[in-house]
């Protein structure tokens, strides 16, 4: 085609477009989470009353599961006339991307949108499950060979957790890859877990290098434990959630951050009181392991309380 033709051609399709476009993209505002069981919806314009209150002309699901709708409760509209809150009759999984489908009047055309979290705050929500709310350790007890192996000094606690965040991140990076890349495209998921656990120990023994010639002390007060990373639950559940939640990349980041944050945290608090037990009475059957599981349950029922916490 002639290049002279070119650009003409495109700014027709342009002009014929974008009416049709302004239409949809000026039609609904802002869409948002108000709360747990709160939709609220910003127009562009103010709304007919009658049929924006009316619960009939609403269809809600979640956009993975169609086939459910949910039941909403009452619509109203806010005083400036063009907000109108959703209030549904049971607690939204705000986490999934939800779709509204408004009727129209007489001879026109439905509205359909999406409603969902904004993608920062996602992010942030991955991360703060991970580190708090769903600690791999105080709530899924995974990791706890090296927990309580390390867990006896501050130092040592902070060191394997800057150092298992490190692991944490950059396998997953790499799992994440090989996942996407290779393992989905050649239909080889079935050699996730084998593959998976290959890059943890190509990513601990790149670590043992290094830690043996940049800091020696450390090196030496990690033990076994470093070669215990490999086959650690953490280390290989990440991965695995990741695609079993098919998540991006930026997403896999955060979930593999908050992993690590959340056992370096883990490993701090428990170094913290065990410190402090070796200089407290405690009868000599309890002393060592035992008093160790008993802090960790007390740590547990503790992260019970970050449960159904959100922040976006």
């Amino acid at each position: 085609m002639n290049r002279s033709r070119v650009v003409p051609t495109i700014f027709l399709l342009a002009l014929l477009l974008l009416p049709a476009w302004l239409q949809a993209a000026d039609l609904v505002d802002r869409a948002t989470f108000a709360d747990a069981a709160t939709m609220e919806v910003t127009f562009s314009a103010p709304v007919d009353k009658t049929r924006a209150t009316n619960e009939a002309n609403y269809t809600v699901y979640e956009e993975n599961d169609p086939d459910i709708k949910l039941q909403l409760l009452s619509a109203s509209v806010d005083s400036d006339g063009r907000t109108v809150l959703l209030t549904f009759a049971q607690p939204l999984n705000t986490t999934k991307t939800h779709v509204v489908s408004m009727q129209g009047s007489a001879g026109a055309e439905g509205l359909s949108f999406k409603v969902s979290k904004s993608y920062l705050g996602s992010l942030f929500s991955i991360l703060i499950a991970a580190l708090l709310i769903n600690n791999f350790v105080f709530t899924k007890y995974l990791g706890l060979c090296v927990f309580f192996g390390t867990s006896k000094r501050k130092a040592t606690a902070k060191g394997m957790g800057v150092v298992f965040t490190i692991v944490m991140v950059v396998s997953a990076s790499m799992s994440w890859l090989f996942f996407k890349f290779i393992l989905i495209p050649f239909n080889l998921s079935f050699l996730q877990i084998v593959v998976f656990i290959g890059l943890v120990s190509l990513t601990v023994q790149a670590v043992d290098t290094i830690l043996r010639k940049v800091n020696p002390v450390l090196f030496n007060s990690f033990g076994v434990y470093l070669v215990l990373v490999i086959a650690n639950c953490i280390i290989i559940a990440v991965p695995l959630v990741m695609s079993s939640l098919n998540y991006n990349y930026f997403e896999t980041f955060m979930l593999a951050l908050g992993a690590g944050g959340g056992f370096l945290l883990a490993l701090y608090l428990m170094s913290s009181v065990r410190e402090r037990l070796e200089i407290a009475k405690i009868p000599p059957t309890f002393k060592g392991l035992p008093i160790a599981f008993l802090v960790a349950g007390q740590f547990a029922m503790a992260f019970l309380g970050f449960s159904g916490l959100q922040l976006f």
